[in-house]
């Protein structure tokens, strides 16, 4: 009896070596796994992103020209007390606050516009949507180089054929046409894309609930204000977030189409961190400005995530 009882704590023990091991075995299979699939992506992310991130704070309070380190000397709060008294970062950061505005408003009225008409039982909708998306395929500097063309030499094609005033503005060659004309292009390259977003939570909103809106009584504008925007507010919070990154970071067609011109007129907040670094070779200094710009961006994102997030509702 006393070794039939042994046999079996005997048994009862290698059981539970075994399920052991085979839990120690699985924990580091799936470490293992991880480190295989996401160890690249994490250090080609912490190579190329965090630790220059990490860097910029130190080369923030330098007067490094970005090419020889040797030359990097400490100055401390220089650097930002330098940009306080800055009257050209200030007139850029107005600038990039005022096209992101207007912009941004403008590009997902026009979005959500493009979104219902192309819900409506239309032959060529699938065309449509396509030809829409067609202009976020392409990139932004050739784009800008497109819409230079289309500002001097299209319209003014067509304003000396017509005389309609419209075409005969010069386009890029003052403060307020030149401003007009980076919007015009933003919205003309973002629209299609924010409109994809707008047809896909639509199309998830639930018939029965509209017509029972409808059976109630429900006009169209009640039915937009009511039904429509709180379905679609998740696609609202996703759309305004990518427009207004977006067009706060705003770069290649501002170097494309306008360099900033006139003078700095239309010179964007990215525009003027590039040309603070790279034209002007104060890296020290671009690095501040950057690093201002990223907390600037990220306060006003994480804000209007924040304040569209409260208004979403469940169907």
């Amino acid at each position: 009896m006393r070794k039939a009882l042994g046999i079996q704590e005997n048994w009862a023990q290698s059981v539970n070596r075994k399920s052991a091991l085979r839990k120690v075995f699985s924990i580091h299979r799936g470490w293992a796994q991880q480190i295989v699939f996401l160890g690249p992506c994490l250090i080609f992310f912490l190579t190329i992103v965090i630790t220059p991130f990490i860097l910029g704070f130190y080369y923030s309070s330098t007067n490094w020209n970005g090419l020889d380190l040797d030359k990097a000397v400490w100055t401390g709060s220089a650097n930002w007390s330098r940009i306080l008294h800055d009257d050209n970062f200030w007139s850029s950061l107005n600038f990039t606050l005022r096209f992101t505005v207007v912009s941004v408003v403008i590009a997902n009225i026009l979005a959500l516009l493009l979104a219902f008409v192309l819900m409506a039982s239309l032959k060529t909708k699938k065309v449509l949507r396509t030809v829409f998306f067609m202009p976020n395929v392409i990139g932004g500097i050739l784009l800008g180089y497109i819409w230079q063309f289309i500002f001097t030499k299209g319209f003014a094609t067509i304003g000396d054929s017509t005389n309609i005033p419209f075409f005969n503005l010069p386009w890029l060659g003052t403060p307020n046409t030149g401003f007009w004309g980076l919007v015009i292009v933003f919205v003309w390259q973002t629209a299609g894309y924010m409109m994809v977003i707008y047809i896909a939570s639509l199309a998830g909103i639930p018939k029965d609930l509209i017509e029972a809106a409808k059976i109630d009584g429900a006009r169209p504008y009640q039915l937009f204000k009511s039904v429509y925007v709180p379905l679609i507010m998740p696609a609202i919070t996703i759309c305004l977030f990518l427009t207004t990154s977006n067009a706060f970071k705003m770069f290649d067609l501002n170097l494309s189409l306008t360099k900033g011109g006139p003078g700095t007129s239309t010179q964007s907040l990215a525009y003027n961190i590039y040309s603070e670094a790279l034209i002007n070779n104060r890296y020290g200094l671009g690095t501040a400005k950057a690093l201002l710009f990223f907390a600037a961006v990220s306060i006003i994102t994480v804000t209007q995530v924040i304040i569209t997030k409260r208004k979403e509702v469940s169907a």
